[in-house]
C-alpha cells in the first residue's frame, strides 16, 4: 500500500477514492496510518452479518481518528420483474443500524449516504465499461448512486494542493 500511494504521481487530486477490503484487516490500518486525513465511506449490506463488520470497521477508523463520511448500503433490495415491488432479498435496515451504531461511537452524526438497490445491469455495466449511470441514468440503482456521488462532491473537502506526506522507498 505505501509503494502504490508514494510511487504513483497522483497530480492534484480532488479525491483520491480506494475500494479496500472490507473488515478491519491490514490494508484498511495501513491506509489509515499513511493516510492520516482519510476519510472512510462504510459499505454494508442489509444482512446483519454484513453491519456487525462494517459496524467493527467504522470503530477501527475511530480507533484510528480518521473521519467517517457515511455509509453505503448496497443490496439493498431487489425490485421485481413483474410489479416493481421491492424485494429485501437480504433483510432491510442493515446500512441505517451501521449509521446509527457509528454515530453513537462517533459522537456526530453518520449518515446514511444512499441505499443502491440490486441490478443485474450495473454489473453488466462494470463487465463492458459502460456505467448503469450512463447507459440507464433513470435506474434506481443509477439514481442513488448519483445521488451518492452528488453528495460526496457537495462536501467541497478536496485534495487539490494537499501532499500525502509520502515519498518513494
Amino acid at each position: 500500500v505505501q509503494q502504490f500511494l508514494a510511487d504513483v504521481y497522483w497530480g492534484d487530486l480532488d479525491v483520491l477514492f480506494m475500494d479496500l477490503p472490507p473488515g478491519t484487516g491490514d490494508v484498511a490500518i495501513s491506509v489509515a496510518q499513511l493516510v492520516p486525513g482519510a476519510e472512510l465511506i462504510v459499505v454494508t449490506t442489509p444482512q446483519l452479518a454484513s453491519s456487525e463488520v462494517a459496524e467493527r470497521a467504522g470503530a477501527v477508523a475511530v480507533q484510528t481518528h480518521q473521519r467517517i463520511a457515511g455509509v453505503i448500503e448496497n443490496m439493498s433490495g431487489l425490485p421485481c420483474p413483474h410489479c416493481g415491488e421491492m424485494v429485501d432479498v437480504f433483510g432491510s435496515g442493515g446500512g441505517q443500524a451501521v449509521a446509527d451504531a457509528l454515530t453513537r461511537v462517533t459522537g456526530t452524526k453518520v449518515p446514511v449516504l444512499g441505499q443502491v438497490p440490486i441490478d443485474v445491469r450495473l454489473r453488466e455495466g462494470g463487465d463492458i465499461g459502460v456505467p448503469l449511470v450512463l447507459s440507464d441514468p433513470g435506474s434506481a440503482a443509477a439514481q442513488q448512486l448519483t445521488g451518492i456521488a452528488t453528495g460526496l462532491a457537495n462536501r467541497g473537502r478536496g485534495l487539490a494542493g494537499r501532499q500525502l506526506g509520502l515519498s518513494p522507498v
